[in-house]
């Protein structure tokens, strides 16, 4: 089954180019099921980057999905046309008395800030503290799952020495886990970040189940099913270039930057690099929303109950 888009919004015809199924609003009218609706709150600056990136990966799957797009209410983007905003998004505060299968909360680009700097900390606190009663999965997504687990567990985030930026092999610690259905006994994931959560803390928070790790990355993928949520600090979502081009831009703009680890073959730039995680994310995003499936009330009103 497709996923729902608006016909004019840009990722209708990207992912219909992809061969991605995708459906307009009257089409999706006339058939007779509940899609399940779930929303991304994009912390991005590049808006429809993201866009593109996520409903790729939750349209892949049998089930009709109907995506909404949403922003903090204060926070102006400053990278993507108000157009494109006004026309897509819907402020948080429009649409906090609504109900949603699932939520993602990507990343964004402040992890130099401490979480109680953060602009619309207030309001991403609060969003936080909705998702209990009005969202019945949430995925956080490198900052987001970061400021996330930090909101419900208390653990900080630490600055690294130097960015850890490249394509790192990670170990399936939970086989068992339905989120990891299908998985291999490891797997590569994009990296981008200049700090870490680590696995001391997370263990010793209690209720917390890390189900991907790397030995030089840390914890990747944390269940927490006390809160219905999962926190990944990682990029399964990336598209091929995207490591490539935040290579090529710190390097415009004279920034120390390393070649990303394990990318181009043979670590050189000038090469094409090679997607090896793509089917992976395409696994974990896909039990994600089967698991939302075979778990939530299907009549709305009774999530978070």
């Amino acid at each position: 089954m497709p996923i729902k888009l608006p016909a004019d919004l840009p990722a209708f015809d990207k992912l219909k180019g992809e061969g991605v199924m995708v459906m307009a609003e009257a089409e999706a009218a006339r058939q007779d099921i509940r899609p399940l609706r779930i929303a991304l709150l994009n912390l991005m600056p590049k808006k429809i980057q993201t866009e593109n990136q996520f409903a790729r990966l939750i349209g892949a799957t049998p089930l009709q999905i109907d995506l909404h797009l949403i922003r903090m209410s204060a926070h102006q983007a400053r990278n993507t046309a108000a157009e494109h905003m006004e026309a897509f998004y819907h402020p948080f505060q429009e649409v906090r008395d609504e109900k949603f299968d699932g939520l993602i909360i990507t990343g964004a680009p402040i992890e130099h800030l401490p979480f109680t700097e953060v602009s619309y900390g207030d309001e991403l606190a609060e969003i936080f503290a909705w998702t209990q009663s009005h969202v019945h999965s949430t995925f956080g997504v490198c900052w987001g799952g970061m400021a996330m687990i930090n909101h419900f567990h208390g653990i900080n985030k630490h600055v690294l020495p130097h960015k850890l930026f490249g394509c790192y092999r990670h170990d399936n610690l939970d086989p068992s886990s339905p989120f990891l259905r299908g998985f291999s006994d490891d797997c590569v994931i994009p990296v981008s970040r200049w700090t870490e959560m680590r696995q001391s803390e997370i263990d010793a928070a209690g209720g917390l189940r890390t189900l991907l790790a790397s030995d030089i990355a840390g914890p990747a993928l944390v269940e927490d099913p006390a809160h219905r949520a999962l926190y990944i600090f990682n990029h399964f979502e990336y598209d091929n270039d995207t490591l490539r081009e935040e290579y090529e831009r710190d390097i415009a703009e004279g920034r120390q930057i390393d070649v990303p680890v394990n990318y181009f073959p043979d670590d050189n730039p000038a090469m094409r690099p090679l997607n090896r995680w793509r089917s992976h994310a395409h696994l974990l995003y896909g039990n994600w929303i089967n698991q939302i499936y075979q778990t939530v009330p299907y009549d709305p009103q009774e999530i978070g109950l």
